[in-house]
């Protein structure tokens, strides 16, 4: 017998183990779909449209043919044997509309895909879309969806009369009896809350290599996604292609959060261009592209209300939710929804509830799973009701919600909406959260700073998530989960799961429990995910569920080698199975002082000198885990916030997040679900939303214009934990990869309105800008506020952190935009380069009283509809036409000077209705010098904000889908923008 040497190895479930994943991702040595290289490989690049409705009239491909190097072109009319992009949810009643890859004689919303270029090279690709020519005649889009619900709005869909995609009613308890009773005796309250579109904004765009082998008839398809197994079986019914001659292999997602649990038109088309020429094809998204037609995460509006005894316990809820789907059905879009309503009653003890949801189609890009998923949604519209009954009730926020918990006793607590809460002990995390605070302490500051006249609040959220998703009768594609776990004859071990991790840290975490199951150190562990012809086959990542349900799967496998490994063992000891001790990797028995190791039962496996009597060879075992229930973690977190008094910005002074996920296997893991996840609460709640014109163009379509959080942001976090097993999973594990978005913004919601509420603000929706937070303080004299949104703009712009707004306002409001192509419903001919998405033109009519044409506004040019052509300018009438700093070198930023007497600096303006503006000092000849006399507006709106400059020569190019006269910051420095 070959004996192997035990080494001892410690336990490693709940140690704080670092990533063995990161070597290779923070050392530039991990591997995306970008990095993926094949000989021959061809490049793909995707027109799409820069209407939110048209109809197609025509389209020429002939000038981009002839552009050396392009390989092929196809369009609508080559794929209509390609099955739709599939949709998941099976509502009654819902309204699917057929969503080909390819548009055929209708766009319905900008950056709609139209046809696919093939080339040797993907400048080249890129050059050759724009040379296709799209007839397009334009048709009345909506983009919001509550005006897309108004009599009369312009159909998404002409199939149907209006844009409802579904309705659903859920009643619970006698929801009737507890509002009557608060009508007599008790307290209602009502509040129009919103959760606005967000963009996922992954690090790493979406990305499709496919390659055909003619020979073996068999496509692989790399792809970022978090569901390889499930866009496996969707691709090939799409394709008409047997299964299993189609393998999907994932290298690293770069960020997936929900993003990326889809199935999408560009996979199945790179399959299909890939079979058609032969050769592989690559296709990254662009940014721009990843704004415009990647889904976009919540975009609820909700009615609610709620009503309590004047005790404050809670009696009942009443919520509409009006879910924006955009202009067709992703994977689970529909679903979404349905989850707000599920949890929709927090962690409170009331049985009564009456919910519905109207799905609204709009012109606009798909709304599906964005980090939480509904659950965010959920727990914003409860908390924010929650807080602003405690003030209609003048009780402390924590009272009330201690109030109105069940005990600890009382699980598997029932909800008003049909789910069985699995564990909890609701009131410790918070009393937790407030010990770390220390909460009578800080009211009394809070105080303190109120006599100071200083803007200090306090928020309070308590969340519950429903995750690990199973069961299966409760999902759409199965909840259970797989793993395969062998032993390599030199005791070598590979774990194989279908979770398909994308960042969540399981090649850790499983590592983890194969160390401890085993006896073997981590080094010797191997976890495998993402490839289709390794792995058996699994549903996937998202919904908290890698650990808590594939996670399970790996310890029931991990279970059943070792006891597949104890009866070898007892074999070569010489003793019965019962009789085996197993630690640290060796096998020993009371009876006999000789033992065995892992290492030498590994061999004995293998070469199977002295097999065992009824035992096969080999060292492999298989299992899935189907989960009974949900798990349903919760937690308390607490902001502290403080309210610039003179411009309205909010600075997070502390922020403590209290989180209850079960065990955890690796504490550092949690630490870092939740850090990232706050970190996206933050930004929805302060920075984040994607904003649709009346036309249906995304305002908000690069970086430029769409802020999300920076690492000066994000607060020190003060993350602890409270333990409640789940008893759904043998490993007592509920997940957190959402909990730090869900418990996040309602916590900083809550403490901005504490804050103002000296002032009469009872509710405030996200994002929380300073521009609408500015509007709400005191009155000050007009030379006062525009001073300090000066100082304010000196202390971010240009070469420091910088915010834009236009003026007149936040970038947010609609009707700062200007008009876009062919919104006059007139045709509209043109070449691919005036699209959004690869130039700045935007030929079209006026919007009346705007001095903007539509086309590029250069010397000599003309408008679309022939008028000369006028400079760029912005409504300043009503605004503060003197400088303040004319005459003086100091302060401000100093633009080119103008002989005429004026200093030619650029200085924020404040009407008295609260409007931003930007002037440029021209003196009092008015005239400003040339080219350099131009600025981006600067102010809230986030750190890469969308400015509108004024120009006195030349116009630069407009931002990503955004109509002309829309500039983009440079980031310069004050020297370099003269």
């Amino acid at each position: 017998m070959v004996t192997v040497t035990p080494t001892k190895v410690e336990p490693q479930v709940g140690k704080r183990v670092r990533r063995q994943e990161d070597p290779r991702l923070i050392t530039g040595t991990a591997t995306y779909v970008e990095d993926i290289k094949k000989p021959g490989m061809l490049y793909a690049a995707i027109v799409r449209s820069p209407h939110a409705a048209a109809r197609i009239k025509g389209l020429r491909t002939e000038a981009a043919a002839e552009t050396p190097g392009v390989y092929a072109i196809f369009t609508g009319a080559d794929v209509e044997g390609v099955g739709p992009v599939p949709c998941a949810a099976a509502l009654p009643g819902l309204r699917v509309p057929k969503h080909t890859i390819l548009a055929t004689n209708r766009v319905y919303y900008v950056g709609h895909p139209v046809a696919v270029v093939v080339a040797t090279d993907r400048y080249i690709a890129r050059d050759a879309a724009e040379q296709i020519e799209v007839d397009y005649e334009g048709l009345p889009a909506v983009a919001d969806p509550e005006k897309a619900l108004a009599p009369g709005a312009p159909a998404v869909h002409p199939e149907w009369p209006d844009n409802i995609a579904f309705t659903q009613h859920t009643e619970g308890g006698d929801w009737k009896k507890a509002f009557e009773e608060a009508n007599k005796g008790g307290v209602i309250v009502k509040e129009r809350i919103t959760s606005q579109r967000l963009i996922p904004m992954a690090m790493e765009t979406r990305g499709v290599v496919a390659e055909w082998d003619a020979g073996g008839k068999e496509l692989t398809i790399y792809s970022s996604t978090q569901i390889p197994h499930l866009m496996r079986t969707q691709v090939a019914l799409m394709l008409g292609l047997p299964e299993n001659r189609l393998r999907v292999i994932t290298p690293e997602v770069g960020g997936g959060f929900g993003s990326k649990l889809n199935v999408y038109a560009e996979e199945a088309l790179m399959g299909f261009v890939a079979m058609r020429v032969n050769k592989p094809i690559q296709w990254i998204e662009s940014r721009r592209e990843n704004f415009q037609v990647t889904i976009h995460g919540r975009g609820h509006v909700d009615y609610a209300e709620l009503s309590a005894k004047k005790d404050g316990t809670i009696t009942g809820m009443k919520i509409k939710i009006i879910q924006d789907l955009g202009a067709y059905h992703q994977l689970l879009g529909p679903l979404i929804p349905t989850l707000s309503v599920l949890m929709m009653p927090g962690l409170y003890n009331f049985k009564n509830i009456e919910a519905d949801i109207v799905g609204v189609f709009t012109n606009a890009a798909p709304t599906d799973a964005y980090r939480g998923a509904g659950r965010p949604e959920a727990t914003h519209v409860i908390e924010r009701m929650v807080d602003i009954l405690a003030a209609k009730l003048n009780m402390d926020p924590a009272d009330i919600r201690l109030k109105n918990f069940p005990s600890k006793d009382a699980f598997p607590f029932a909800t008003a909406t049909g789910l069985a809460y699995d564990s909890g002990d609701y009131a410790a995390p918070l009393h937790r959260a407030m010990q770390i605070l220390d909460y009578s302490g800080t009211r009394e500051k809070q105080r303190e700073a109120r006599r100071q006249g200083r803007y200090l609040g306090i928020g309070i959220s308590t969340y519950g998530e429903i995750c690990a998703f199973g069961p299966s009768p409760a999902t759409p594609a199965g909840g259970w989960e797989s793993a395969t776990v062998k032993i390599e004859p030199t005791a070598k071990v590979t774990v194989m799961t279908g979770s398909s991790p994308h960042g969540q840290g399981q090649e850790t975490s499983f590592s983890q429990l194969a160390a401890d199951a085993l006896g073997v150190s981590m080094d010797d562990i191997v976890v495998l995910h993402g490839d289709t012809s390794v792995v058996q086959y699994g549903i996937g990542t998202f919904g908290s569920r890698a650990t808590a349900v594939g996670g399970t799967a790996v310890y029931l496998a991990l279970q059943d080698l070792r006891d597949k490994c104890t009866r070898y063992a007892a074999h070569l000891l010489g003793v019965k199975p019962e009789e085996v001790n197993f630690e640290g990797g060796v096998f020993s028995s009371g009876r006999i002082t000789k033992t065995v190791t892992i290492g030498d039962v590994a061999l004995e496996a293998h070469v199977c000198r002295n097999l065992p009597p009824g035992m096969e060879p080999g060292l492999v075992a298989t299992r899935f885990f189907e989960p009974s229930n949900f798990a349903f973690p919760f937690g308390a977190h607490i902001a502290v916030v403080e309210v610039d008094k003179e411009t309205g910005k909010v600075q997070v002074l502390r922020y403590i997040a209290v989180d209850d996920c079960g065990n955890a296997i690796n504490p550092l893991l949690v630490d870092g679900q939740v850090h990232g996840g706050v970190a996206q609460g933050l930004g929805q709640a302060l920075f984040e939303e994607a904003v649709y014109d009346e036309y249906g163009q995304l305002v908000t379509g690069e970086l430029m214009s769409y802020a999300i959080p920076k690492a000066h942001h994000v607060p020190d976090l003060e993350c602890d934990r409270t333990v409640t097993p789940s008893p759904v999973n043998p490993l007592g594990v509920k997940g957190v990869g959402e909990a730090g978005t869900i418990g996040c913004s309602p916590a900083l919601v809550n403490a901005v309105v504490d804050a103002l509420s000296p002032l009469g603000v009872t509710h405030i929706d996200m994002p929380m800008t300073a521009a609408p937070l500015h509007a709400r303080l005191p009155g000050r004299p007009a030379a006062r506020r525009r001073a300090a949104l000066h100082r304010q703009d000196r202390r971010d712009c240009p070469h420091r952190r910088h915010e834009h707004a236009p003026p007149g306002g936040d970038i947010r409001n609609p009707a700062a935009a200007l008009p876009a192509a062919g919104r006059s419903g007139g045709p509209d001919r043109r070449h691919a380069s005036a699209q959004p998405g690869n130039d700045w033109r935007q030929p079209g009519p006026r919007r009346p009283g705007c001095g903007l044409s539509g086309r590029a506004a250069s010397p000599g040019s003309a408008g679309a509809a022939g008028e000369p052509a006028r400079r760029a300018h912005a409504d300043l009438s009503g605004f503060p036409d003197r400088c303040l700093h004319h005459g003086s070198r100091a302060g401000g930023d100093s633009l080119r000077s103008d002989r005429s007497g004026g200093c030619g600096r650029a200085w924020f303006c404040l009407r008295e209705d609260g409007a931003a503006g930007f002037r440029l000092c021209r003196g009092r000849r008015g005239r400003a010098s040339g080219d350099q006399g131009r600025k981006d507006l600067c102010g809230e709106g986030g750190d890469h904000g969308h400015g509108v400059e004024i120009l006195s020569g030349r116009r630069r190019r407009g931002g990503a889908g955004g109509p002309a006269g829309i500039g983009r910051h440079t980031g310069r420095s004050r020297a370099e923008s003269g």
